[in-house]
């Protein structure tokens, strides 16, 4: 699987049609460059094949990511960093992944088609947390190879848009320390990150041993009001059916401190002491209100999350007979984050007798003369049923491998088994108990000791009902505040076992070469058990509450690789190869199922290679799709029956009966390397997805159920009078996903003296989406330029990178311009102010070495992202394209001994 070739410093080079900078726009640890210095040996993992033989041109896309290009504007994780590139989506932002129950956490997702289609590989191999690269040390991280093409028929389920294989430093050796501090322009957001790693050999240099670990801690902003054009937009609706983006907006129905909404007394608030006083309202559209004093979550709600996250990782590898190594691996990770989440508010929907025991007198009196006997109310609960959210995920993975060769290099063999598991533990205190807060909002004055009791505590005294007073804002007791609510909690922890055995080698030679050979079988076994708190069980909460999930699956596999050269050396054929794979997966839930792939390279022309594949890849429903229970939430969905827009009640959760889904994937390209330090790829890409796993979006199953789509109609539900109620959002098998577009790059190096000590390094890369849809049998819906929407399929038309850096032996600097093409909001609605603009954001970073005589090694860096401070598109918090936080920059240092 591996190839060595020579590297001269500062130069770039093509492998498989990867433009590797090697001294490109590199911070930590760069090339030390001297005249008189031999050429480096570096060795390229080929990750798109199997196949691993010297020389070998793998026929899928791959583009290779150094650790030090990951480091330009220093991201949270390496997921975040991956998001800057124009192939991938981020889960919800560039800083995180959002203020759910998801937060901290980063799977990566190429082309917008969902992280469950993108594989992640550690070495090569699977590993645990679900592919969170945040659980990853990236300060033992060496390269990232990127194949966007399907590889299932090489590395199995999941690799329907590509890999991503994330590669150790495993030759490291010394002392590596580097700390970095970063902040926003607003003196907000702070991040602090720590590292450390060392690597030694031993036993002779038989051995080797490494060691690194990381701490990373960031402050967050704590309101998605906290920048603008992010919080307080909603979309509302217009007589003339159409909706328009509107700022300032909250809750018409629920204020704070309580607002009434029936009666003589209707729009009346109450103030802390209980007195009535006009309310300051702005304009009503629905449940939705502009301006007045309507109260939002979103001024208390973080736009990111704060989190706090260690990694670290142990690697030991001893050859104990020649030509034959043995390695072992321990991982461990830990996230945690406590930040509030939402708040649980009553919407209009209490109802206050006129005998209530907090009712001032002179208020009851008004009704007494109304002839009134209750009211209505609504309420902002922000002193009352304000929940957080406390998260804690821990994973640990341990993996022995054997890898060989024979005596002669003909075969090379290797064979691993790993265990890994995680835990992920939810407290949510905060949301209020059905029963009990209907209890306690009925009080009256006790006829013994005329105090405040509940009414149910007349007829049961030992009833424990604490009477609630929801009369102005910070009227509930601790007392009542703990009676009427509650925490949603959930433990979970999934097992991961993987096992694989492989051999490659060349068994013969034709007239062209040899021919290439990669044999295997692997097998695993995952299980998850996710279990929900007592009351969660009992139905006990009003709004939300978690569902359990258990289940388990397995695999056995068996593959074969063959590459075989045809022709060499005759003008426009100079090297024509042909490769094959194929792979059969015996799933325990749905049975047997082949992927295979077929593709050809051939050189034109000296450095001109051309390349196409054909795949047809799987991906197998995961656990929580499988088995997951019932869950509840609430969305904002917009109604096209009734030309409204509120907060809709969804049911999620698994489906047993779930097939593996289907892809059939074309990419052809071609590569050129016309001249020394200048290469270029250009490379076409269809991928069509079918029986597709999906958990159709709430908003998505009203509108194609509005379309005529009756299958999912039978999932929208709506009261006698029409109006939508309750959206159930489970997992389906959908007909078909399918996107197409082009991915380009070129880089140059540019060297400024004889030796290459000085240089400039350039490099474009780009990609273009031509469509993005999905298709139920009846509407087929298009993606394309939605990209300010988080919570909807999107990928902008255009996304491209531009740098342009400077580089020597003691000193690098690059620029970075990211560009994002004008969009839409959401181009599936009819928004009057739906469009979003161009945009482009710049990225600098410094790094300069502090010269030593022998001593360790010193070097400063500076990285500044969103030099100019954009402000993001409107109504785009959580919007996976654009940049919340604005001006962020983050000074470091490292030191190497």
């Amino acid at each position: 699987m591996a190839r060595s070739v020579t590297v001269k410093s500062g130069r770039s080079i093509w492998l498989a049609g990867c433009a590797l900078v090697v001294a490109g726009a590199a911070p930590a640890w760069a090339q030390e460059t001297a005249p008189q210095e031999a050429p480096a040996e570096e060795e390229i993992v080929v990750s798109g094949s199997r196949i691993d033989r010297p020389g070998f041109e793998s026929p899928s896309p791959l583009t290779r990511l150094s650790s030090e290009e990951l480091s330009v504007a220093s991201r949270a994780n390496i997921g975040a960093a991956l998001a800057d590139l124009p192939q991938f989506k981020a889960g919800q932002s560039p800083q995180t992944s959002g203020t759910n129950a998801q937060a901290g956490r980063f799977p990566v997702d190429l082309r917008g088609l969902g992280a469950t289609r993108t594989l992640v590989l550690l070495d090569g191999r699977r590993f645990s947390s679900d592919n969170d690269l945040s659980t990853i040390p990236s300060v033992l991280v060496k390269n990232i190879d990127i194949v966007t093409g399907g590889a299932s028929a090489a590395w199995g389920s999941g690799a329907v848009a590509g890999v991503v294989n994330i590669q150790l430093d495993d030759n490291l050796t010394g002392v590596r320390l580097g700390a970095e501090g970063g902040i926003s322009t607003y003196g907000d957001a702070a991040q602090y990150r720590f590292e450390g790693a060392a690597g030694f050999k031993f036993a002779g240099g038989r051995g080797h041993f490494m060691i690194g670990g990381e701490y990373l801690q960031n402050d967050g902003l704590m309101q998605k009001t906290a920048r603008e054009n992010t919080g307080r937009w909603v979309t509302l609706s217009n007589p003339d059916g159409t909706q328009t983006l509107t700022p300032y907006v909250g809750l018409a129905n629920a204020f704070v401190g309580g607002i009434i909404t029936s009666g003589v007394l209707r729009n009346q608030g109450f103030n802390p002491d209980g007195t009535l006083r006009t309310l300051n309202l702005g304009t009503v559209n629905g449940a939705n209100m502009i301006g007045g004093e309507s109260p939002s979550d979103d001024d208390r709600s973080p736009l990111i999350t704060p989190q706090k996250r260690v990694a670290g990782m142990a690697r030991a590898s001893y050859e104990v007979f020649d030509d034959v190594k043995l390695v072992a691996e321990l991982r461990y990770s830990r996230y945690w984050g406590d930040y509030t989440w939402f708040g649980d508010h009553n919407r209009g929907n209490i109802t206050i007798r006129n005998d209530n025991a907090f009712l001032r007198q002179e208020i009851k009196d008004r009704l007494a003369a109304a002839n009134q006997t209750s009211f209505t109310m609504g309420r902002y609960n922000s002193d009352l049923s304000y929940s957080s959210i406390d998260l804690e995920r821990e994973a640990i993975q341990g993996t022995v491998a054997l890898e060989g060769r024979s005596g002669d290099g003909k075969w090379r063999y290797g064979a691993y088994y790993s265990h890994g598991q995680s835990t992920n533990n939810i407290d949510t205190p905060g949301f209020r108990l059905t029963a009990n807060f209907a209890n306690a909002v009925d009080s009256v004055i006790s006829p013994t000791t005329g105090q405040p009791i509940c009414r149910v505590t007349l007829t049961n005294p030992n009833s424990g009902c604490v009477p609630l007073n929801l009369f102005g804002n910070g009227a509930p007791s601790a007392a009542a505040i703990d009676y009427v609510t509650g925490t949603p909690t959930s433990r979970a922890t999934t097992k991961l076992d993987t096992v694989g055995a492989s051999i490659r080698g060349e068994p013969l030679d034709l007239w062209a070469g040899p021919i290439s050979i990669a044999l295997g079988v692997e097998g695993r076994w995952e299980s998850v058990d996710s279990r929900a708190g007592d009351l969660d069980r009992a139905g006990a909460f009003t709004t939300f509450s978690f569902g359990g999930l258990s289940g388990r699956d397995s695999v056995k596999e068996a593959f074969g690789e063959i590459l075989i050269p045809l022709v060499r050396d005759i003008p426009v054929l100079r090297k024509l190869e042909i490769n094959g794979a194929a792979r059969y997966s015996d799933y325990r839930n749905s049975g047997g199922i082949w992927s295979w792939k077929l593709g050809a390279t051939n050189e034109f022309l000296p450095g001109v290679i051309g390349r196409v594949t054909r795949s047809r890849d799987i991906r197998a429903p995961s656990l929580s799709e499988l088995y997951s229970t019932q869950t509840i939430s609430y969305v904002n969905v917009s109604d096209p029956v009734k030309n409204v827009s509120g907060q809709t009640l969804v049911n999620g959760g698994g489906n047993p009966n779930l097939l593996p889904e289907l892809a059939d994937t074309w990419t052809a390209g071609v590569t050129a390397s016309p001249m020394r330090g200048l290469t270029a790829s250009l490379d076409y890409f269809d991928i069509t997805i079918n029986k597709v796993i999906a958990s159709i979006g709430a908003q998505d199953l009203v509108t194609r159920c509005f379309n005529g789509n009756a299958e999912l109609c039978a999932r929208v539900f709506r009261d006698s009078a029409g109006n939508l109620i309750r959206v159930q959002s489970n997992s389906v098998n959908l007909t078909q996903y399918k996107t197409n577009g082009v991915d380009g790059e070129i880089a140059y190096t540019l060297p400024l003296n004889d030796v290459g000590s000085q240089r400039m390094n350039f490099r474009v890369i780009g990609t273009w989406v031509n469509s993005l849809t999905t298709y139920d049998g009846i509407t087929r819906v298009e993606y394309v330029d939605n990209t300010s929407y988080a919570f909807v399929n999107g990928m902008p038309s255009w996304r491209v990178n531009g740098s342009v850096g400077y580089a020597d032996s003691n000193l690098s600097g690059l620029i970075r311009a990211r560009y994002i093409s004008p969009g839409y909001y959401n181009r599936n609605l009819r928004i009057t102010n739906n469009r979003v603009s161009a945009y482009t954001y710049i990225d600098l970073q410094l790094n300069a070495k502090i010269p030593t005589s022998g001593g360790p090694q010193m070097e400063i860096y500076a990285n500044v992202s969103n030099l100019f401070d954009k402000d993001p598109p409107i109504a785009s918090a959580f919007s996976p394209f654009y940049d919340t936080v604005g001006r962020f920059m983050t000074i470091g240092t490292r030191i190497k001994f």
